[in-house]
């Protein structure tokens, strides 16, 4: 009976998961946000493939403007 319960309160932490987003997304990514913003106009954190699938922007995100 103890060992069941031992093993049947981790599994219900482990189980039960993250209730919300580590980070907000209204603030910014990075220190250098605004700057980038007002200089080049905003990057977009997504875009939608051929399929319809919506993948992280990296692309437009980590090229050089």
């Amino acid at each position: 009976m103890r060992i069941a319960l031992a093993l049947l309160i981790p599994a219900v932490l482990v189980s039960s998961g993250c209730y919300r987003p580590l980070f907000d997304e209204k603030l910014p990514r990075h220190q250098y946000q605004s700057y980038d913003t007002a200089r080049n106009g905003p990057t977009p954190a997504e875009e939608v493939d051929l399929f319809g699938n919506s993948q992280p922007a990296l692309n437009e995100r980590l090229s050089e403007r």
